[in-house]
Parts: C-alpha cells; structure tokens; sequence
C-alpha cells in the first residue's frame, strides 16, 4: 500500500491525498519520488506505462534496484506530479484552464506523449486547451497567466503564442462588436497579465489594425491596476508616500511604469490629458528615465489646449500635497507647445507675433489660473513664477487680468518682498492691458510696486483728456498702447521744437544788442517787430500742444530774454 513519508515532522497534503487513489495494495510501493519537499510512493511499473523519461531513469540506472527517483524540476511542482501520478494509476482528476498548462509541460518533461502510449497525457492536454481554454478570451488569458512560472518550457511548446493569438483577436472583435457590458469589460480580463506578456498581446493587437483609442483603452486599465496608489489619485492630496525610492516596491513600479510608456501608441492624441499628467507625475516621483519622461511631456504638450489646472496641478505638487514638484517638466511642456503653435502660424504664412490662435489663447488662460493656484507655495521663487509667465507669448494675452490675479496672490503670499523684488514679480504684467476693473483694483493695491500703480493712473488719465471715461469697450489694448506711444513721441516733438524756438530767440537776441549798442534802453520801448521775431511768434501759435506748457506768444520780443537753457520738464499727468 502506498503511504506518505513524514518530511520534516509534517505531513505532506499531497502525500495524505496519495494513500486514496493508489489502489495497488497487495503489492508494495518500491520507489520514492522527490518533488521538492514531497515525497511519493509509487510503484515503477505504473509509471513507466505512460511516462518514456521514467523509464529511461530505470534502464539507464548503474543501480541494481532504484528505489528514489529526484523529479524536482518538473514543470509546475508537487501538485502537477500528482495529476500526472494519478493519470498514470488511471485515477480521474479535472483538468482546467487553471492548470492545463502546467500538465501540458509536465507531459512534455515526462515524455508522456503518443508517441509513447495512445491517448497520453501530452493528447488530452492539446485537446482541452484546443476545444475548451483557447476558444474564449478570458480562457486564454488565464492560461496566459499561468504560463508566466512555466518558461521557457511554455514558450516552446507554443503555448503562449497561441493564448497571445486567440487574446488579442478576441481582444479586437469585442473592442469592436462589444457583446457584454461593460463594453471594456475584456481589459480589466487583459490586466492581470505580467507586463511582458501584456505587451505582446498589445503588439498582436497593433498587428491586427486595432484602434488607438482601444489600444489607449487597455493601458490605462492596466496603469490603474498595477499603479493604482500613484496613478488614480488625481488631486494631489491623496496617500503618504512613505515607500523609499530605493526600495523593491519603487523599483519595480518604475520599471513597470517605463515598460507602460514604451507600449504608447504612435498617435499622439489617443489618451486623455488627465491619465498623461498622472504618468508624468508618475515618472517624477519614481525618478523614471528621461526616455520616460520626454515621452510623456511631449504627449502632454501636443494636446495642451485641453489642459486643466487641475491637470497640471497634478504636475506640480507631491502625493501628499504639501510641497512642490521640480516645475521643469511644466516650463518644458508649455514651452513645447508654444513651439509647435509658432510652427503652425509660420507654415500657415501667418506671423505669431502678431496672431494667437485660439487654442493658444485658452493655454494662456490656463497657465495664469494655474500661476494664482500655485502663487501661494512659499518656496515658489521669482524666477520660477515668471519662467512659466513670460513662456505665453504677448499676443496670447488679449487682458491680464488673469495674470494681474496671479501676481497679486503671489505678493500677497510673500509679504516681505522690497520694491524691487515686486518689480520684478510684475515684470511679466502688461499694465494696458488691464481691464477697467482690475486698473481701479491696481490703482488702490498697496502690495504693487509704485511704478505699476503709476501705470494704470497714467493710462486712464489720458483715457480722460481724450474724452472716455473707461474702456471697458475698447476692441483692442495693442491699438491702445500704439495711441500711447504715438502720443508720447508726439510730446517728445513738441519739446525739440520749443526748445529750438528758444535758441533761435536768443540768436536774434544777441545780433540785435551788437548792432543798438548804446541805444538799447531807447530801443527796448520803440524797436518794431523783425521779421524773425513775427516768425517765431505765427509758429507757436501753430503749436498744438501750446496749451499744455507754458505759453510764450504774448512775450514782446524787446523784453530781455533769459539767455540759460529752460529747464526740460516731464511730461506729467498731473
């Protein structure tokens, strides 16, 4: 009768399940196979009935009576020895799509084929894997699954080739012709896969023509499994990373994570924004390769017209939410954007200078939204709030009042800026551009620098002298700031032409005193006007800006003139 061993004071499962199916009882077991830490007795002559490779152990033997026989590497252990110790008595077990390929190797190391013996345990395999496991997707991948501990024995018997076909046509036809629901119930079937073999059904599946947005579809399920904690939280205030970076866990999310990268499709488009953020996000905290990184900033910024401040909230600060992110990854995608839009106006024959396409305009707004989100970090320098601010270009701002927000958060969350630091953080602001409504807010901020509160003085008071009260329905600040700068040359002008009226005076002042010399007390009271004189008096009353200096027509030219250089006076508003 066969009966367990005791291997180190514990009973073997397999063994006590031994002693119910072998039946040979009158005659005694005479071999012990070792399968790891399990033993069996059985006997030699039902073994070598269907197994060729134990027979050779026998025959080849220098022994004179084998008594043990070591099977220690037979595909899939202990448990597997069993079925197939039980084909061999004949005894009925089940086979599944759990274990099939584990007996379809065992088979094969046992040389258990038909070849050997009719109807052997290599045949019944074939036929259950051909009509029963591989005729359904999720058959397959559970056969799939448990060939990953069965290579590379698996791999040559095409075992897992075959499961990789079947999957990914079934794969195909249902992203297609779903016949369940959910509709992508198959890629939640497809995630329990290790990576590798993941990627080679996604390969399969791109051979076959598959949509990149089913393509899309799978990878994010499987992201969101295998990375759950660092993928599916979105907020930025979600779990404590207490995992080091170095640790077996990081290291193998990393390696997992880059894998995942590699498997993008080529279209750019075909995931959503949020998911790429969260890779990205993914990346830098696992201190993924620059491969990985690029890949995804590139993504990010080709559709970036679609980003939300939360999507790049999700950039920017760490799982736990209380500190920044390096902002390089940002400053690279707005920047890679940015580039791709001037290309776009060049090829188009346009100039990006002075056109902003919409999409631009709607990252503009982003970007000043998520300066004021970001405006309160106290380690958010200067240099790194208006490296991102100055990466919009100027056309892309028609107002800044968004932008004029981000600047007053920022210097009220850094109260102990001098003025020139404040300068500095409102260098990246247009003044003409404000509203009428954000020029009264800056007008009464005391957290602005004097020069910008200047600024929007100035502007609204020449908005008065030239008749309008506010501009809230101009069409364009640029035209604005254009009037401006033709009025201040104008000003200009007029300076260079009263100072050269005054030289010209005095000139005519001096050859008159040579030429009266002794007479001038006479002719102080008397002269007639010359011709110079009436000729400097017509051109300043064709001055138009006359009335805003100081007049000088009523002057009599036999009046002494004061020979120095008149003081230049500002322009004021005042």
């Amino acid at each position: 009768m066969a009966t367990p061993l005791r291997s180190n004071s514990r009973l073997s499962t397999a063994m006590e399940r031994t002693g119910q199916w072998v039946f040979s009882q009158e005659i005694p077991t005479d071999v012990i196979v070792e399968v790891g830490e399990a033993n069996f007795n059985l006997h030699k002559f039902m073994l070598v009935a269907k197994s060729n490779y134990i027979r050779k152990l026998i025959m080849e033997t220098n022994e004179a009576d084998l008594t043990r026989i070591n099977l220690s590497e037979i595909p899939g252990g202990p448990e597997i020895f069993e079925k197939a110790a039980k084909f061999c008595y004949g005894v009925n077990f089940e086979i599944t799509v759990h274990n099939v390929a584990a007996l379809r190797c065992a088979a094969e190391y046992l040389q258990m084929t038909n070849k050997y013996c009719d109807n052997n345990l290599a045949g019944r395999t074939e036929d259950f894997l051909s009509q029963v496991a591989l005729s359904s997707l999720s058959g397959a991948v559970v056969v799939l699954k448990s060939c990953e501990d069965l290579l590379p024995m698996a791999e040559e018997l095409k075992i897992v080739q075959r499961c990789i076909d079947v999957a990914s046509a079934r794969a195909c036809n249902e992203a297609s012709f779903p016949c369940r629901t959910p509709p992508n119930w198959w890629t939640e079937e497809l995630s329990i896969l290790d990576v590798e073999l993941f990627g080679r059904i996604i390969g399969a599946m791109k051979q076959r023509g598959a949509k990149p947005l089913t393509i899309a579809a799978a990878l994010i399920t499987y992201a969101e499994r295998w990375l759950r904690d660092l993928v599916r939280d979105h907020s930025g205030n979600g779990i404590k990373c207490s995992e080091p970076i170095d640790s077996d866990l990081r290291i193998q999310q990393r390696e997992l994570l880059e894998s995942i990268v590699q498997l993008l499709p080529v279209e750019k488009a075909a995931f959503p924004i949020h998911f790429l953020c969260c890779l990205l996000r993914c990346a830098i905290f696992l201190k993924a390769s620059s491969a990985c990184r690029n890949e995804a900033e590139k993504r990010i910024s080709l559709i970036l017209e679609h980003v939300t401040v939360d999507d790049l909230l999700v950039l920017s600060f760490t799982y736990d939410g209380e500190r920044l992110f390096d902002l390089d990854s940002v400053r690279r995608i707005i920047s890679g954007f940015v580039e791709k839009e001037k290309s776009m106006a060049v090829f188009n024959g346009g100039d990006f200078r002075e056109v902003s396409s919409s999409a631009m305009q709607r990252v503009a707004k982003t970007v000043d939204a998520y300066l004021a989100e970001i405006a309160t970090a106290v380690e958010l320098s200067i240099s790194k709030f208006n490296g991102i601010a100055n990466l919009v270009p100027k056309g892309a701002r028609k107002v800044e009042d968004d932008l004029y927000r981000a600047i007053d958060v920022y210097l009220k969350s850094h109260p102990n800026l001098d003025e020139i630091e404040r300068e500095k953080v409102c260098s990246s602001m247009d003044p003409l551009k404000l509203s009428y409504e954000a020029r009264v807010h800056a007008s009464q901020n005391k957290r602005l620098p004097v020069q910008i509160v200047l600024h929007a003085l100035y502007y609204d008071q020449l908005k008065l002298r030239s008749g309008g009260a506010d501009d809230r329905n101009q069409p364009d600040a640029v035209t604005t700031r254009n009037q401006l700068q033709a009025d201040v040359s104008l000003v200009k002008e007029n300076e260079a032409l009263r100072t050269e009226l005054l030289k010209m005076k005095m000139y005519i002042s001096d050859m008159q005193k040579n030429n009266q010399t002794g007479t001038s007390s006479k002719s102080v009271g008397t002269r007639k006007p010359t011709f110079f004189s009436s000729m400097s008096k017509t051109l300043g009353k064709l001055n138009p800006f006359r009335h805003g200096s100081k007049d000088t027509s009523h002057i009599d030219d036999n009046l002494g003139v004061d020979v120095t250089k008149p003081r230049r006076r500002r322009f004021s508003i005042s």
